[in-house]
């Protein structure tokens, strides 16, 4: 992919090849866009990032610069190196998807996050196993007391950005996310595009 700043389309995805030790810069640009995220080993696809075995690594909901993400075989894939937002992401909430938006009372066809995902492997030929859970940059997904959760608009800023640095030879696939019934795009729920840079 050719270095400077690639955009994310608002409702849409992209994918890029990352190289070990590359870093991958994303780009809240107008500070409200939600950007799920997803990364698999570039010579494995079956070997992705998994939020559920990244929790049990870092030990927390929400982990911090330093702390690495890891994979369905608990290998490093990406490292947090930089976060210039409040620093609040998920790692709860599953991909929107067809399903998701008919329960919230949508009719019809609305973009998701998890065909975003596959078209955007599609077009570097490559094949997801499966959808895993992604990380839900910049969502603010509140845990209240006695374990109920809350979805919030963004606390991020534009401009905002998170690195993370390639713990190996990986695909790193972004989606803007398209929910527009819940709030976590900001309170108008308008979708927008967000950007990203791969970094040497």
């Amino acid at each position: 992919m050719s270095p400077g700043l690639h955009t994310i389309p608002a409702r849409g995805g992209m994918a890029a090849r990352v190289a070990k030790d590359q870093a991958v810069q994303i780009v809240n640009t107008h500070g409200q866009q939600v950007v799920d995220t997803w990364a698999f080993a570039a010579d494995d696809p079956v070997e992705f990032m998994s939020m559920e075995h990244s929790r049990a690594a870092f030990r927390k909901a929400i982990p911090e610069i330093g702390d690495a993400y890891v994979t369905n075989r608990r290998r490093p894939i990406l490292t947090i190196v930089g976060d210039s937002s409040p620093g609040v992401h998920d790692t709860l909430i599953a991909a929107c998807d067809p399903h998701r938006y008919e329960q919230l009372g949508h009719e019809g066809y609305h973009e998701n996050c998890t065909e975003n995902l596959h078209a955007a492997l599609d077009a570097l030929d490559v094949k997801a196993p499966e959808t895993p859970c992604p990380l839900n940059l910049f969502m603010n997904i509140a845990i209240l007391e006695a374990g109920k959760l809350d979805w919030r608009p963004p606390v991020s800023r534009p401009g905002d950005a998170i690195s993370l640095r390639a713990e190996m030879d990986c695909i790193v696939v972004f989606s803007a996310c398209p929910m527009d019934l819940l709030p976590i795009n900001g309170q108008d729920g308008e979708p927008t595009e967000a950007h990203f840079r791969v970094l040497d």
